[in-house]
């Protein structure tokens, strides 16, 4: 199976040619892929300054605090299966614009140029350590993550193919919550992946939600929360409304560290706080732990 950066340049290559059929200018491509190795990269925790080649050798974790940066959905996929190799799919769902909300058509076109995304989830099929998985991430590059109508449709379908094929689904959630250029029919992805999600554990299947900066919102409020498992990154900002809001409303300060990550580890809302250095190594042995002899990985 090709890579995930391999499928991307192909996608990009596309786009590009389709545009100079029509005359117009091929998109500037901006995207941490396009980056020299040299470049510096700021550290949003602490301040410090790495070369970008340093960042990548550390899955964009700082070494100087360990703050966890954000990663785009391919890199997630391509660190996550072995040998980088999946298969997208419904790489061709695309969003629509159920409201004619001012401006969304455009912003929706610019996002997918500057990103190489048809959405903000991409879902895909492949590997960790042998065992086949069904996996899908939420992408903060594209309208911070917010789910809409065809964000949703990807998460429920990733779920129901998992289903289907008897496989584990593990879930990367970043989000800033419903979409609100789609109304109402962003909210209902609540409910739809929800239950696609109760679905897949009716069929005794093993599910796992990663937890990373931000997951807040709609998102937190449905598929997020339903894994059999849940885990976390470090310092990740987890919650439904955000910290000022919460403060404004109630009219109190709030705890130290309130909706992060080890402040909802405390309290039982996640199961244990991983580093990304780790995470696929813990991932694959919670699948070999769940894994039953000739029938796949499911739930015990």
């Amino acid at each position: 199976m090709a890579t995930f950066f391999d499928q991307r340049r192909e996608a990009l290559a596309a786009l590009a040619r389709r545009r100079a059929q029509k005359g117009a200018p091929a998109p500037q491509q901006q995207k941490r892929g396009e980056h020299t190795p040299e470049d510096p990269v700021k550290c949003p925790g602490c301040g410090a300054v790495s070369l970008r080649r340093e960042m990548r050798e550390n899955l964009y974790v700082c070494p100087r605090c360990g703050c966890h940066l954000k990663v785009s959905a391919v890199y997630r996929l391509r660190n996550l299966f072995d040998g980088g190799a999946g298969r997208e799919l419904d790489r061709n769902l695309q969003p629509g614009d159920p409201l004619e909300f001012p401006g969304y058509r455009e912003k929706l076109r610019g996002l997918q140029q500057s990103t190489g995304m048809t959405e903000a989830a991409m879902t895909a099929v492949g590997k960790i350590g042998g065992i086949p998985v069904t996996a899908g991430v939420l992408d903060s590059r594209f309208l911070m993550g917010s789910m809409g109508t065809a964000v949703g449709e990807k998460i429920t379908r990733a779920a129901e193919y998992a289903q289907r094929s008897r496989l584990p689904l593990i879930l990367f959630c970043a989000s800033g919550g419903a979409r609100m250029q789609e109304g109402i029919l962003s909210l209902m992805q609540m409910a739809k992946t929800a239950a696609a999600m109760e679905r897949h554990h009716r069929a005794g299947l093993l599910s796992v939600c990663v937890l990373t900066n931000p997951t807040t919102g709609g998102v937190t409020a449905s598929f997020a929360s339903l894994g059999d498992i849940i885990l976390a990154e470090p310092g990740a900002l987890i919650g439904f409304a955000g910290p000022r809001v919460i403060r404004q409303t109630i009219g109190q300060e709030l705890p130290e560290g309130f909706q992060r990550s080890e402040f909802l580890l405390d309290h039982g809302f996640v199961d244990h706080i991983v580093d990304r250095r780790e995470l696929r190594d813990t991932l694959g042995l919670l699948l070999r732990l769940h894994q039953k002899p000739g029938k796949g990985v499911e739930r015990p």
